[in-house]
C-alpha cells in the first residue's frame, strides 16, 4: 500500500474499533446497570433503544454529508461527540432517562463512522477486499475489547468508570486525525476500477439482505454477554476454582464474550482473503449459511457447548462482513460510495435496533433460548434472499 492509503487506514481501522467499542460496552455491564439503577432487566435494556436506533438511522444523513464535505472533518466530529457523550453518561449513572439520553448521543455521534470510514477506503484503498478486510478485524477488535474491559472496570472501579473510559478512548482518536495524509490522488484511480455493471434491482436487494443481517447481528452483541452469565454457571465454577475465587459471573461472562469476538476478527480477515479468490455472492451465502445450524445449536447448549457453537456463529457472522462491503463498492456509483454505506448502515444499524425490543420480548415469553431460535430463521429468510441477489447478479453479468 501507498503512505497515502497506509495513513487512511490507520485512522479509519481506530474509527471502526471505536464505533463499535461504544456500542458494546452497554450490554457488557447490562446486568451490573440494573442492579445500579433498580431495573430488571428488560426495563436497562429499553435504556439503549435509541443509542442502536441513532446508529442506525443518521447513516445515510452522515454519508451525504462525508460525499460533499469529505471525510476527515466529519471523523473529528465523531470522535468528540461520542467522547463528550460518554463522559456525560458517566456522570449520570444514576439517572436513567438522562443516562438513556446520554446513550442516544453516543449512537447518534457513532453513527458517523461506518458511512465515513468504509466510503473513504472503498474511494481510496486499490484493494478494496485487503482494506475492508483490515478495516473489519478492527472493527471485531472493537467488539472483543469492549466487553472485557468494560467487565474488568466494572469490577475494579464501579460502572460509573466503565463510561469515562468510553469517552477517553474516543477523544484519543483525534490525534490520529491530526496526523492523516489525505490521500486525494487515489480518488481518481479508484474511480476509473472496473465494476460490476449498475443493477438497481440488485442494489436493492442486497439491502434487503443486509437489513437481515443487522437483525441477527444486533440481537446477537445485545444479548451475548447475560446469555453467557445465565448459561455457563457451571463453567462459572470451574473458573472461579482456577482463579482462586476471583472474580464475578458478568467478569466471566464478558471475558468469554471478548474471546468470542476475538474469533470474529480472525473470520474478518478469512473473509477478506475468500473475497479475493472466489465471486463475493458465492462466498457471502455459504458464510450465512453455516450461521443457521450454529445459532440453533447454541439455543439448545449451555457451558463448553454453547462456546464453542458461539464461536463458529461469531467466525461466520463477521467474517462475512468484507465480502459485504466490498458487494456494496461494486454495486454503486464510485461518486456516491458515502451514501451508498449510509443507506447499508441506515438499514442494518437502523432496523437492526428493533431486534434490541424483539430480544426483550422474546425473552420474556418464550425465555432466552427462544432468542437464538428465532435468529436462526431470521438467516434462513437472509440465505433465500442472498440467492435472489445472486441470481441478479448473474443476468446482468450475462
Amino acid at each position: 500500500m501507498s503512505p497515502e492509503e497506509r495513513s487512511i487506514l490507520k485512522v479509519t481501522c481506530f474509527g471502526h474499533f471505536v464505533s463499535h467499542f461504544n456500542m458494546l460496552v452497554f450490554p457488557a455491564v447490562l446486568l451490573p446497570l440494573s442492579s445500579r439503577m433498580g431495573l430488571d432487566l428488560a426495563e436497562t435494556l429499553a435504556l439503549s433503544f435509541w443509542m442502536y436506533l441513532l446508529f442506525g438511522v443518521t447513516a445515510l444523513p452522515w454519508g451525504l454529508l462525508a460525499d460533499r464535505f469529505g471525510s476527515r472533518s466529519l471523523l473529528l466530529l465523531f470522535h468528540l461527540g461520542a467522547g463528550c457523550c460518554g463522559f456525560f453518561a458517566a456522570m449520570n449513572i444514576s439517572n436513567p432517562p438522562v443516562f438513556a439520553l446520554c446513550l442516544a448521543g453516543i449512537g447518534f455521534f457513532s453513527g458517523i463512522y461506518h458511512p465515513v470510514g468504509l466510503g473513504w477506503i472503498a474511494r481510496e484503498i486499490e484493494n478494496t477486499s485487503r482494506g475492508m478486510a483490515l478495516n473489519g478485524m478492527y472493527g471485531n477488535l472493537g467488539l472483543a475489547t469492549a466487553p472485557i474491559l468494560a467487565g474488568s472496570v466494572n469490577y475494579l472501579f464501579g460502572v460509573k468508570a466503565v463510561y469515562m473510559v468510553l469517552a477517553v478512548v474516543n477523544i484519543s482518536g483525534l490525534v490520529l486525525l491530526f496526523f492523516v495524509r489525505n490521500g486525494h490522488a487515489a480518488t481518481q484511480r479508484n474511480a476509473e476500477r472496473s465494476q460490476e455493471k449498475s443493477s438497481l434491482k440488485a442494489f436493492l436487494v442486497l439491502l434487503l439482505a443486509m437489513m437481515l443481517g443487522g437483525v441477527v447481528y444486533r440481537a446477537t452483541t445485545v444479548s451475548l454477554p447475560a446469555y453467557f452469565e445465565l448459561q455457563n454457571r457451571d463453567l462459572y465454577q470451574v473458573f472461579l476454582r482456577v482463579s482462586g475465587d476471583n472474580g464475578s459471573p458478568n467478569l466471566f461472562a464478558t471475558l468469554i464474550t471478548s474471546m468470542i469476538y476475538l474469533i470474529g476478527m480472525a473470520g474478518q480477515y478469512f473473509g477478506g482473503r475468500v473475497g479475493q479468490k472466489i465471486d463475493l455472492g458465492r462466498g457471502y451465502l455459504l458464510f450465512h449459511l453455516v450461521t443457521i445450524p450454529a445459532a440453533l445449536a447454541m439455543a439448545v447448549t449451555s457451558n463448553s457447548l454453547l462456546i464453542i457453537f458461539a464461536m463458529i456463529h461469531s467466525f461466520f457472522l463477521l467474517g462475512m462482513q468484507p465480502l459485504e462491503n466490498t458487494l456494496v463498492a461494486r454495486l454503486s456509483p464510485p461518486a456516491l460510495h458515502s451514501s451508498a454505506y449510509g443507506l447499508k448502515f441506515i438499514l442494518t444499524f437502523g432496523v437492526g435496533a428493533l431486534s434490541v425490543t424483539m430480544v426483550g420480548g422474546i425473552k420474556d415469553s418464550f425465555g432466552f433460548n427462544a432468542v437464538y431460535m428465532a435468529l436462526a430463521l431470521v438467516s434462513v429468510c437472509l440465505v433465500l434472499v442472498i440467492m435472489l441477489l445472486n441470481h441478479f447478479r448473474r443476468q446482468q453479468a450475462a
